[in-house]
């Protein structure tokens, strides 16, 4: 079965879709079948994404691949400080 997926957006108006649901009384399993989902992903985007509104979500994604993008950079930089300190004590 292919993976579908879904965006930021469209996981926040799923997530207030099955706490819709719950209030009105159905259980978490009712709900998730009602937004498309499987508990194991309703209980995975409720941890991720609970109580976060649209812009607060987006920031996060956005500060999520900023940070990915840093730790490469200075992963990069270690290896070339590395390299660079190896050539100057001529141990190569």
């Amino acid at each position: 079965m292919p993976r579908k997926k879904f965006t930021t957006e469209q996981i926040i108006a799923k997530l207030r879709e099955a706490e819709v649901e719950i209030a009105r009384g159905a259980t978490i399993p009712v709900a998730c079948k009602k937004i498309g989902v499987t508990d194991q992903t309703y209980y995975r985007w409720r941890k991720e994404y609970g109580g976060l509104k649209l812009d607060q979500a987006k920031r996060l994604k956005e500060l999520e691949r900023e940070n990915a993008r840093l730790k490469k950079l200075v992963a990069d930089l270690s290896l070339d400080k590395a390299m660079l300190e190896e050539i100057s004590r001529g141990n190569f």
